[in-house]
């Protein structure tokens, strides 16, 4: 994506809690610190799974510290350093991934750099951290964050490394929910993190304004299920793991809608008209309130409707 189109575009609290160390360090499942907005889910003796802080974050430990995926929002930056540190044996934190740009996922982003820790995003996610955001969807600005926020290591397509003796895999999702989803997979343990690509309970967010659309999203969710298997835990943006059924039923609704809302596109209807037709009305009991989903579809199928075939 262009410069141009992007212009336009454009431990102490943990310890209140009264969980102790020596649970979160070895209890198995989930728990929930009393006075807390964090979910816990201890996925291995090695990976946590953290709840409640904006977005999904999961911790991975190794001798050499803490790789996280994700940061959360910046109001829960205090409360979740403190449960990673608790559940992680006050490791230092080493790595940290951000699966894309969202405010709710790159939260910690400052605190964490400070600490000294690398920070690897794909470029897109780095161009949109560090420039105006205008979410027309949300019809709200999103400044620039600062130089310390922004990912020290960057990439385009895919990569691995070995933390903790573990071999750690992550690729590009292309332009689905935006245009620097990444996915992190630990395949030793068999969890596939996708960030905002899987969502639950809700219709997925196709965030037109930063390089997300329809198409993308259904590519991406079959990649996940490629990568994937019958027994793989899948790490959505928020919300409880997932299983690589679920992965494929939203792929399946995805596949439908899109060509659903294509054709009444074609028919000359715009988001409302398309919405007043009631195209999702299969789908809403699982999906939710379908609204801002076929809106943000629309924008996104008629901002690429030069690459579909059939267009005019």
């Amino acid at each position: 994506m262009s410069q141009d189109r992007r212009a336009f575009l454009k431990s102490a609290a943990y310890a209140a809690t009264g969980v102790s160390l020596a649970c979160l360090a070895g209890c198995a499942g989930v728990a929930r610190a009393p006075s807390s907005t964090l979910i816990i889910d201890r996925l291995s003796d090695r990976l946590v799974l953290f709840r409640g802080a904006g977005g999904n974050v999961v911790a991975f430990t190794g001798p050499d510290g803490v790789l996280m995926v994700d940061g959360g929002l910046a109001e829960h930056t205090s409360e979740l350093l403190a449960a990673v540190s608790a559940a992680t044996g006050e490791r230092p934190i080493h790595t940290l991934f951000n699966t894309h740009w969202h405010w709710e996922h790159t939260g910690s982003n400052e605190r964490i750099r400070r600490m000294g820790a690398t920070i690897i995003a794909h470029e897109n996610t780095k161009l949109w951290l560090g420039a105006p955001v205008w979410e027309a969807w949300q019809d709200r600005m999103y400044p620039p964050r600062p130089p310390e926020a922004l990912p020290t290591q960057t990439f385009y397509t895919s990569g691995a490394m070995t933390f903790g003796g573990e071999p750690i895999e992550y690729g590009y999702l292309m332009q689905a929910h935006t245009d620097g989803d990444i996915y992190v997979y630990f395949r030793n343990h068999n969890v596939l993190v996708t960030g905002g690509v899987v969502t639950v309970g809700r219709y997925p967010v196709l965030d037109y304004c930063t390089g997300g659309w329809i198409d993308g999203m259904r590519d991406a969710a079959q990649q996940v299920v490629t990568l994937s298997n019958d027994q793989t835990r899948i790490i959505p943006g928020t919300g409880p793991v997932q299983t690589r059924a679920d992965v494929m039923a939203e792929h399946a609704m995805l596949e439908e809608l899109r060509e659903s809302i294509w054709k009444l596109m074609c028919k000359g209807l715009n988001a409302d008209d398309i919405l007043a037709t009631k195209v999702t009305r299969n789908f809403d009991a699982r999906w939710g309130d379908p609204t801002m989903f076929v809106r943000n579809a629309y924008q996104g199928l008629y901002g690429h409707s030069r690459e579909i075939r059939g267009a005019v």
